[in-house]
């Protein structure tokens, strides 16, 4: 049975390849720039918006150079930055993938990162400064190939505290907000928007989880707070009176950003250049799941528990809207990613491991 699954995926993707009048169904490109759209399963239940792409070369890959026992370890990081994955991995529990992936859903970036650098792990989806802090740690050693996660901040407010429409009615206040990215961007966007950091508005870490602080929020504990889906969610169904302040990503483009790029999908630089082919191959099926949790969210919202990627698929498919899930890479993906690195090294250098990456951090599919 699973060898005919497997054989099944196969025959899906080569009939793919074929002319359109040779195969019947619709395809589904990415969402979000990327040079070359991969094309959706003609089974797929995705609303089409664009043709599919006639060409096998499209594919970036050929099923001929494909080595479908070698074994692929992917890890993903629970949580939106996993969100995009699960799909490709309940795919992977039937035996409909590909590639022959071994995934392991992780809590802490910091074991995912020792895995990519013990070898333990091929590819993986990492915060996206999390990634450039391993690259300039290795010295080289590993290159993000996607990005998958953008502007998933915002600051939320109880209205009958607080009244803020803009950066400029931060001033005098306490922003709570989780360590690291959300304080690095907070920091960021209050300089970019005339706020002196400690002076003008103040910045509590007191609680550094997202879930801590989300529930703290919730019980009306704290009035101002920066918090991540699927954390909104689950705060403004618990007070329903809370509500979204500011977007952090559309605050961030005003003030002259290129988008927040939370997530990444990096890889071993060896294992990368070693296997074009399957890099290409595990890429195409990503973007497909990523565009099944975009058009089909309560489905993918149960993915997503059955997976073990978050914990809650009513939560999840309620979130997926916001988490804003993507799919870029190559020179779209280098930009974007680049310009968020920059915009951090500025506040908290140490937060991309004290070095902006060199050109060699960023792989592209079609160079």
């Amino acid at each position: 049975m699973k060898t005919m699954k497997k054989l099944t995926a196969v025959l899906l993707l080569l009939c793919l390849t074929l002319p359109m009048a040779a195969c019947s169904g619709t395809g589904q490109p990415a969402a979000t720039a990327a040079p070359t759209p991969a094309p959706a399963p003609p089974d797929s239940s995705l609303t089409p918006v664009d043709e599919v792409p006639a060409s096998a070369s499209s594919l970036n890959f050929n099923l001929a150079e494909l080595d479908f026992s070698l074994p692929v370890n992917v890890m993903v990081l629970n949580g939106p930055t996993g969100f995009g994955m699960a799909k490709l991995i309940a795919n992977t529990a039937e035996n409909y993938a590909l590639l022959n992936y071994n995934f392991t859903v992780e809590s802490d970036a910091s074991n995912i990162t020792a895995a990519l650098v013990s070898g333990d792990a091929d590819l993986a989806a990492l915060p996206t400064n999390a990634a450039a802090a391993l690259y300039n740690r290795t010295e080289g050693g590993v290159a993000v190939v996607a990005e998958i996660v953008r502007g998933n901040l915002f600051l939320l407010q109880n209205p009958a505290k607080e009244s803020i429409r803009s950066f400029a009615d931060l001033r005098g206040k306490t922003v709570y907000a989780p360590a690291q990215n959300p304080s690095f961007i907070m920091n960021w966007l209050c300089a970019a928007n005339g706020l002196k950091v400690g002076e003008d508005v103040v910045i509590d870490n007191s609680y550094a989880q997202p879930a801590d602080l989300r529930t703290a929020l919730a019980a009306g504990e704290v009035d101002l707070a920066v918090l991540p889906e699927p954390m909104v969610t689950i705060a403004m169904s618990a007070n329903e009176a809370l509500e979204i302040a500011l977007d952090l990503d559309a605050e961030w483009n005003s003030a002259g950003g290129d988008g927040i790029v939370l997530g990444c999908i990096v890889g071993r630089r060896e294992w990368i250049d070693a296997h074009p082919h399957e890099l290409a191959a595990f890429l195409y099926e990503y973007n497909e799941s990523v565009q099944f949790a975009l058009q089909a969210p309560d489905a993918a919202g149960q993915a997503i528990q059955e997976t073990g990627v978050f914990n809650n698929a009513a939560v999840a498919a309620k979130a997926l809207p916001r988490c804003s899930l993507c799919y870029v890479t190559d020179e779209p993906m280098r930009v974007e990613v680049g310009a968020f690195l920059e915009k951090l090294f500025e506040v908290a250098p140490q937060s991309i491991g004290g070095a902006l990456p060199e050109d060699g951090f960023y792989y592209f599919i079609n160079p």
